[in-house]
């Protein structure tokens, strides 16, 4: 993966994307040395979303079989149990 400082970046911005769509390079952003963002292909920030979808939606079956399996409160209790 390659690496640029975003000051040379802005100067070549154009053949970066087009290294990146092409040839599906990533290419990681620095300032001062550091990673700050990262070019990505589009096929990758797709895969990235889906993967957090999933994640989401296991997350929240986890939850609805949590809420059957020890029950839920009203909103009402919950506000008097944290005094709101």
């Amino acid at each position: 993966m390659a690496a640029l400082p975003t000051l040379e970046a802005g100067d070549d911005l154009s053949d970066l994307v087009d290294r990146v769509a092409r040839d599906k390079e990533r290419i990681v952003l620095t300032r001062a040395g550091e990673g700050l963002a990262v070019i990505v292909p589009l096929e990758d920030l797709e895969l990235m979303e889906a993967m957090e979808d999933r994640l989401d939606l296991e997350d929240a079956r986890e939850a609805r079989r949590e809420a059957q399996e020890k029950g839920t409160i009203s909103l009402a209790a919950l506000k008097k149990e944290l005094e709101i």
